[in-house]
């Protein structure tokens, strides 16, 4: 295997907020830049419930001020700090969410083009907009935004053609799957062929609304009888007090053992069959996959377009019952295609998909825009 590439230079990183699951990649990061690397971020709103830390190995975390400005749709932040930060860290690039939503990165890429030192962006894409006469006010504001940044990354082949739809160079648009955990260290696990009566079903994340765990439960019911799956729920939330009432009428076979971290998730996920999250977000997909159960997940904003695909697993409708019953009847009608989507999922993390392979874009990103 070759040796992970190395970033000569110190590097910084601006994050609106520093979320609990980028902690990891970002000290796996850190050891791949010479001179370290240094996260600016300030927190979040208090009814986002957003999971953050202040706690890295390797990087350096300093925290910034968030202004926050509106809500909703007209939302805006304003980093005060960010200049002083960047000052301090003297970097020899940066890496900047690409949102144009935050007024002070214009000035932090004025900072490192006058000293000719690199700046990236870093986000999902640009989604296609209305005609409206506001969406095109937006959109013009965003092409002068995007267009500022030497490079971009992005989670996904969707973000990239959107990017390169805005008339930006493919050439300097680089693809960073997203990862939330390392590739895995353990083989394959192996499942009998047949699932021995019952299949097992695993939803692991934050009991919330946009999770739409209700959807499961009833998807799980009115599923014939001989299909019907052993379904377990792991997580806590707002929502857990509620779907665990419904469960007891909808379908109380469903198991609530409510939150699990960490190693003491592994029973959970080498125990199932497959793994379903029928609403948005997810972060414990990959997991999953290293464990080898395919995933069944609702279509988000395209940074799992590339981990979850039909050799591996269904993206379907958010908030779609049908499209979640149907899906469930055909995967738990074969046992077999199961386990050939499992494997298949464990190939995605372990060679494409993984912090590994992030940071070695994030660094192979700013050595070629270096240069």
């Amino acid at each position: 295997m070759n040796a992970s590439p190395l970033f000569p230079g110190k590097l910084c990183i601006q994050q609106r907020v520093l979320t609990t699951y980028r902690a990891a990649f970002f000290d796996a990061l850190a050891g791949s830049c010479s001179q370290g690397l240094n996260i600016g971020a300030g927190l979040p709103r208090p009814q986002e419930a957003i999971a953050v830390t202040d706690e890295l190995h390797k990087a350096k975390y300093t925290r910034l001020t968030n202004l926050h400005i509106s809500n909703g749709r007209f939302y805006l932040c304003y980093q005060w700090g960010l200049l002083r930060w960047l000052s301090g860290s003297d970097p020899a690039a940066l890496i900047l969410e690409a949102n144009p939503r935050y007024l002070a990165a214009p000035a932090a890429v004025r900072w490192m083009k006058r000293r000719a030192r690199p700046v990236l962006g870093w986000g999902l894409g640009a989604s296609s907009r209305t005609n409206s006469p506001l969406a095109q006010l937006t959109g013009r504001r965003r092409l002068d935004f995007i267009h500022q940044f030497d490079g971009l990354l992005t989670y996904s082949r969707r973000g990239a053609e959107e990017y390169a739809s805005l008339g930006f160079p493919a050439g300097r648009i680089f693809v960073a799957p997203n990862a939330a955990a390392p590739r895995p260290y353990n083989p394959l696990p192996q499942r009998p062929s047949s699932f021995g009566g019952q299949a097992s079903l695993l939803f692991v994340g934050r009991l919330q609304k946009r999770k739409r765990v209700d959807l499961l439960l009833q998807a799980c019911a009115a599923l014939p009888q001989d299909l019907q799956p052993k379904l377990v729920v792991v997580g806590d939330g707002p929502e857990r007090a509620a779907l665990e009432a419904a469960a007891k009428v909808i379908y109380p076979a469903a198991e609530f053992p409510g939150a699990v971290h960490g190693r003491e998730l592994s029973p959970y996920f080498s125990a199932a069959d497959l793994f379903v999250l029928p609403g948005t977000g997810g972060l414990a997909v990959q997991e999953a996959m290293s464990y080898g159960l395919p995933v069944i997940m609702g279509q988000g904003d395209g940074t799992n377009d590339d981990l979850v695909r039909p050799a591996n697993g269904w993206q379907i409708p958010p908030d779609n019952g049908p499209a979640l019953l149907e899906t469930l009847r055909a995967a738990l009608m074969d046992a077999a295609r199961l386990r050939r989507m499992g494997a298949e999922s464990y190939r995605i993390v372990a060679e494409e998909i993984n912090l590994e392979t992030m940071v070695d874009v994030f660094v192979n990103s700013l050595n070629q825009l270096a240069k």
